[in-house]
């Protein structure tokens, strides 16, 4: 691709923007290793640009980055990524597994994070409540290192869909301050029915509406037991410690 054009860079900058991700349904992703694992994914890839190609200048216009990287991708959003009819996803739940519920993540940053700890501990599916931050976020996008490719993400209504896990006789796990020690407690990895992890919006936790939903209030315990140190952990991490003894159990 040569000369890029002035409307053309307009429409690039303005996907930054998810009023226009969703008009447009697509979205766009930064950096040499990105590009290639959109274009290894089952993702539509529309258009990629290259630095070398385009030149500095241009590039540096249409990128979201402080220091432009050298390609970039605009890329289809998936068709499924909001859920209204939550029959679309019984097939999903009826395999059973494990996999997270994000009541209302807003921090990018945080979100990307967990999008790539769920891809390495092997959670084929994040849901989240409608006003959780958009997965297509460009921060969000570059925080996952190409998770977001692997990881399939479903914008529901998190009440109703914890009430179908129910339904289909499946657990719902959530962190509390005043729940039960985690290393203490059984915990289903889904082998024969769906479990659902959820994680708390950053400042606020986990929201009265999903916390009357959650079928076993778990804790993690700081070390040593009685160290009254940090209020709580970041989002991100209490995901990763969280998922990660639930991975062990099975090992």
């Amino acid at each position: 691709m040569g000369v890029i054009s002035n409307n053309e860079i307009k429409r690039l900058k303005s996907l930054q923007q998810k009023k226009v991700r969703d008009e447009l349904g697509v979205f766009v992703v930064e950096g040499e290793k990105m590009v290639q694992e959109a274009v290894s994914s089952p993702f539509e890839v529309e258009c990629i640009y290259r630095k070398d190609e385009i030149g500095e200048d241009a590039m540096s216009r249409i990128s979201s980055l402080s220091t432009p990287s050298p390609a970039l991708a605009v890329v289809r959003k998936p068709s499924d990524s909001y859920v209204d009819d939550l029959t679309d996803l019984d097939g999903l739940l009826s395999e059973g597994g494990l996999f997270l519920a994000l009541d209302t993540i807003r921090d990018p940053g945080n979100l990307g994070t967990i999008l790539r700890i769920a891809d390495w501990f092997g959670i084929k599916a994040v849901f989240a409540a409608k006003d959780t931050v958009d997965v297509f976020n460009p921060k969000v996008v570059q925080a996952t290192m190409g998770a977001v490719f692997r990881v399939k993400m479903h914008y529901v209504d998190l009440p109703d869909l914890s009430r179908l896990v129910l339904a289909r006789g499946g657990c719902i796990y959530g962190t509390f301050l005043d729940g039960k020690n985690m290393y203490e407690r059984t915990l289903d990895n889904g082998l024969s029915s769906p479990s659902v992890i959820v994680i708390g919006n950053e400042s606020e936790g986990i929201s009265e509406a999903m916390a009357e939903l959650v079928t076993d209030r778990l804790y993690i315990p700081p070390y040593p037991a009685d160290d009254s140190g940090s209020e709580s952990l970041n989002a991100a991490v209490a995901t990763a410690v969280t998922i990660s003894e639930f991975r062990r159990r099975i090992m």
